[in-house]
């Protein structure tokens, strides 16, 4: 065991990049659940979009336009989820979980021809002067630019629910869906964007996984992560900032057990691989153990179908 191999730098940087795909996921979700819909295909969404970008950006040989392919194949896959859950009022549930077997399966066949194949490079941002900061610029100046665009989407959408009267109206529904639909506001067409924007998020979560974090393409390589981005947003209270510490905390610790296999550390590798999963189930029965605090924290509407009375 060789201690002296980790580089508390090389892990903080790491940790950005472990983050992202998580966070891109979680902070789509959160806003699906603010509108008070239950997406469980999270997975599901994740595994096609890393597919689908995989795919186009090794056809066209740009992973720019692969990630709007991911986006775009996450987006059109929680289409799917809201017919129907919104069109015909299905189990949010079910739906969910047949959504993730769905997206698992088609991911499978359509990633067979990908395999083994080297996808083009994701350049990373050129800060100049910035990134030759010791220490500083090498944890937050040299990635590339979807680890800074999964940052401001946590304060966009922190923004979007708190400062604006569209996000203000996304949460009424949330809260009460009923009492929204009695304002005058369309209660269908507003959980359908919200659906649609968490599928293009957690797409693009995907294909930032298959493109930059993993550059391959492997057969059910999202791991659980859209699983853990579902935990983090409870993690979070529903709340974008906490959204980002927790994927930051799931990020760092993934990053650690990896750097820990490789320094030889005693510990059986099959329990580091698992640390991640087991200290975000820690966290949640922690959580969980307030009742009050979840129960006060959750969307009224969480869950519940909508039936416009008339």
């Amino acid at each position: 065991m060789d201690l002296s191999s980790l580089n508390i730098v090389v892990l903080l940087a790491s940790l950005m990049v472990a983050a992202t795909p998580i966070l891109m996921a979680a902070i789509g979700e959160l806003v699906v659940e603010k509108a008070g819909v239950l997406n469980l295909g999270v997975e599901g969404m994740m595994i096609t979009g890393a597919v689908s970008g995989f795919a186009i950006a090794v056809s066209t040989g740009n992973p720019l336009i692969g990630m709007v392919a991911a986006v775009i194949a996450g987006a059109a896959l929680a289409l799917i989820f809201a017919i129907l859950t919104q069109g015909l009022m299905a189990n949010q549930v079910a739906s969910g979980l047949s959504l993730t077997l769905f997206g698992l399966g088609v991911s499978a066949l359509v990633g067979q021809g990908f395999v083994g194949v080297v996808p083009p490079r994701t350049p990373k941002l050129d800060f100049g002067p910035l990134s030759d900061i010791p220490v500083l610029g090498q944890i937050f100046f040299r990635h590339d630019m979807l680890v800074y665009v999964s940052l401001l989407m946590v304060l966009a959408v922190w923004y979007f629910l708190t400062r604006t009267r569209a996000g203000r109206i996304l949460r009424a529904v949330g809260e009460n869906h009923h009492s929204a639909h009695a304002l005058g506001y369309r209660v269908k067409r507003v959980r359908v964007l919200a659906i649609l924007f968490g599928g293009g998020c957690a797409g693009l979560g995907g294909a930032y996984l298959s493109l930059v974090r993993v550059p391959q393409w492997t057969e059910g390589m999202t791991a659980g992560a859209g699983w853990i981005a579902l935990a983090i947003v409870v993690f979070a209270s529903w709340r974008p900032g906490r959204a980002l510490l927790g994927a930051y905390l799931f990020g760092g610790i993934m990053v650690l057990q990896l750097n820990l296999q490789a320094a030889g550390f005693s510990i059986p590798v099959e329990y580091l691989s698992m640390s991640p999963y087991l200290v975000t189930i820690l966290v949640l029965v922690i959580m969980s153990s307030n009742r009050a605090r979840i129960t006060l924290a959750a969307p009224g509407s969480l869950g519940q179908s909508f039936h416009a009375a008339g």
